[in-house]
């Protein structure tokens, strides 16, 4: 039964084909499309280089907050149904791809994160908190969130050391102060 109060939703997006930027913004627009949905904040832009498998295009990500009366598997099918929609086509784990919508986080109208481990969605994802590109747009969002079992994502982003990632001028939202942030610095 869908929650009939608006939950929280962290959404992870990213893309390293077919200018990246452009794909991120459009799936923005496509998430707002949801039904029972709302986009309540996005991060900015940023890039990074891959994780595992480098032979690739660099990925720019975001994350944005979703305030939606889905549940966590109807949220789930729909963000891989806009993943199909884009052109993704799953031949590699870790590849490029067009378009990756992740659920990060998913917390009940009462706060509560979730914790779910079942065939197609884990939550809290099992490796956003060790993951730059992550961490630093759900901070710039969130600042003060906690990951269940995790902890604060400002100490999280501690342990990605020596991942680059660079806060691009080019924002959904328009354009805003770019930067480069080095996890071990």
């Amino acid at each position: 039964m869908p929650p009939t109060d608006p939950a929280s939703a962290f959404v992870g997006l990213g893309s390293n084909l077919q200018d990246p930027s452009s794909q991120l913004r459009a799936a923005i627009g496509l998430l707002a499309a949801l039904p029972q949905t709302l986009v309540e904040r996005c991060s900015g832009l940023y890039r990074s280089a891959p994780i595992g498998n480098p032979d690739q295009p660099d990925f720019v990500n975001a994350v944005c907050l979703l305030r939606t009366c889905l549940g966590p598997h109807a949220l789930m099918q729909h963000l891989l149904a806009l993943e199909t929609a884009q052109g993704r086509v799953r031949t590699q784990p870790g590849g490029p791809r067009v378009l990756d919508l992740d659920l990060l986080l998913y917390a009940g109208a009462d706060g509560i994160q979730q914790v779910i481990s079942s065939p197609g969605l884990e939550l809290p994802h099992p490796r956003l908190h060790g993951r730059a590109f992550v961490l630093y747009p759900l901070h710039e969002i969130a600042p003060g969130l906690e990951i269940r079992g995790r902890g604060p994502v400002s100490a999280l982003l501690a342990d990605c050391q020596g991942q680059i990632i660079e806060r691009l001028a080019d924002t959904a939202a328009g354009t805003e102060k770019a930067g480069t942030s080095r996890s071990d610095q």
